[in-house]
């Protein structure tokens, strides 16, 4: 029998590798219909479905390794970070999915979160009152008016697989569904600031700068407490923690 690796363990969700098997197992059933559903709609690669009996999805590996990992620098080529944006564009260039996703929420509701979590993350002492008052003036930016398209919703760079210069899938959609496309650019390049010219260039089309820089402070103050409750260190060289600084040092 092949060796069970443990991919990701949480209260949330598991995945287990089994040779060229990944095993999802989810405590919310909606999450594994989004993933199921959006893979067969996204006009670029992604994992093959092999079966699916709730609350357990089991997909085929991809080829390739992935793009990068937070806080790691990345081994990928300006062509490979390319070919990435390019997927991107295709992807929102598609028709729309039935389903709002987690790039798609309201923005009272978005501003509201991300005043409660602000709130939270200075109260409970988690991050300096400074740090988090001046992200939450950059994100700001954020919180605007945007046309709907189909986005991934969690486009971090260890979901982008490549082989080469070719992407050879994007796995891990359960939070896809209509979304602005900036946050999946943010996403995407987020701690990797430096690939932001290859990815847009890929992209091939004019976006507000600000405005992903904005996603970059927005993701990173929502995501801070629920990495430290789920077991994962935002605070690790180069990621979370470390775009928070770097967004104020770069301002």
């Amino acid at each position: 029998m092949d060796e069970v690796e443990v991919v990701v363990a949480h209260s949330e969700r598991t995945t287990l590798r089994v040779g060229d098997v990944f095993l999802k197992v989810d405590a919310d059933q909606a999450r594994i219909d989004v993933e199921v559903e959006a893979m067969a709609l996204a006009p670029v690669p992604t994992p093959e479905v092999l079966w699916h009996k709730p609350p357990v999805l089991a997909i085929a590996a991809v080829p390739g390794a992935a793009l990068g990992r937070l806080g790691e620098p990345s081994t990928a080529s300006p062509a490979a970070w390319a070919a990435a944006g390019a997927a991107v564009r295709k992807l929102h260039d598609a028709p729309l999915p039935p389903r709002p996703g987690r790039a798609g929420r309201g923005l009272d509701e978005l501003a509201a979160d991300l005043d409660g979590e602000c709130e939270l993350l200075v109260s409970n002492g988690v991050l300096p009152a400074d740090l988090v008052t001046r992200n939450r003036r950059l994100a700001e930016a954020a919180l605007r008016p945007w046309t709907p398209v189909f986005t991934h919703g969690d486009l971090q760079i260890a979901h982008v697989f490549v082989d080469g210069d070719e992407i050879t899938g994007i796995i891990d959609w359960s939070e896809a569904g209509r979304g602005d496309a900036l946050y999946d650019l943010a996403t995407l390049t987020l701690g990797h600031e430096e690939h932001l010219g290859a990815v847009i260039a890929g992209y091939g089309a004019d976006v507000d700068l600000d405005v992903i820089r904005a996603w970059w402070s927005l993701r990173s103050l929502l995501a801070v407490r629920w990495l430290i409750e789920h077991g994962f260190d935002p605070s690790a060289p180069g990621c979370e923690v470390d775009v928070l600084r770097s967004q104020v040092r770069s301002r």
